[in-house]
């Protein structure tokens, strides 16, 4: 047992790279890596994610804060939502038996492969912004606030904490696609305003948690140190690689994991 903790560390630091370099995704992977990597079962595998997840995500919003690159109205409007539902969720987890959890997870990794595998950078057209909820004002770059950006940003709040307290993730596999596609918002906005609300809608799992007493400190302490520092590092050098490749990597790793999801689930590779 003296070993877990190492492990742990490292599997967090993979985590903290694929948030450095995807902006999303971290809290998706983490369960499944601490299922399989150090043999967890979901329900104690979720808030174990969920403060990794959540430390890093609050450290990369305070970097993000420092650019100037945070929406933070329109995060914390989502991050309310979040907060608010993710404690559904925990209380949804606690009572649900671990099959059907397995092949959520499975079913939620297979569309992000297939949604980060099919991303494209590039701008707007005018049809395209037109039909966009929340776009930036050209004068000071802020976001127009219309009722309905707003519904739309609420939304998507409440979807992503009901996951995030449900399975253990923090929600950016929500956020990132739907801020991309009802904003004008660029790239980098986007990633650092998930990274605002994964870390408030991870705070308020963690505490549900917490107050279950369903956290392992040391195994918390290994996975979210390891996520962090993997964090910083890999914002270094994330602006130099090419976000297409990352995306699509990003893809066929869950893809993978997917299929590891759905063989636990349907015992073609049962539990060690």
């Amino acid at each position: 047992m003296d070993a877990l903790p190492w492990l742990s560390a490292i599997c967090g630091a993979a985590i903290g790279l694929v948030l450095a370099f995807t902006g999303a995704g971290g809290g998706v992977l983490a369960v499944p890596m601490l299922v399989f990597v150090l043999g967890l079962p979901v329900a104690q595998a979720a808030p174990v994610a969920l403060i990794a997840v959540g430390a890093s995500a609050a450290l990369g919003a305070l970097l993000g804060l420092r650019e100037g690159v945070v929406r933070y109205r329109a995060a914390a409007l989502i991050g309310a939502l979040a907060m608010a539902s993710a404690p559904l969720g925990v209380w949804l987890a606690a009572r649900l038996p671990p099959q059907p959890l397995l092949l959520a997870f499975a079913g939620l990794l297979a569309y992000t492969a297939w949604r980060m595998a099919r991303w494209q950078p590039g701008a707007l057209d005018e049809i395209e912004l037109a039909r966009v909820p929340c776009v930036r004002d050209p004068a000071d770059g802020r976001l127009r606030w219309t009722p309905r950006c707003a519904r739309v940003l609420a939304a998507t709040g409440a979807v992503s904490g009901l996951l995030t307290g449900l399975l253990g993730v923090g929600g950016g596999f929500v956020i990132v696609p739907a801020l991309t596609r009802v904003t004008d918002v660029a790239a980098h906005g986007v990633a650092a305003t998930s990274l605002a609300v994964i870390a408030l809608a991870s705070l308020a799992g963690v505490l549900a948690a917490a107050g279950r007493g369903a956290i392992d400190p040391m195994l918390a302490a290994g996975f979210g140190g390891g996520a962090m520092i993997a964090l910083l590092l890999g914002r270094r050098v994330a602006h130099r690689l090419p976000p297409v490749g990352l995306r699509r990597g990003f893809a066929a790793v869950s893809a993978v994991v997917a299929a590891l999801m759905l063989a636990r689930a349907t015992g073609v590779w049962p539990d060690a």
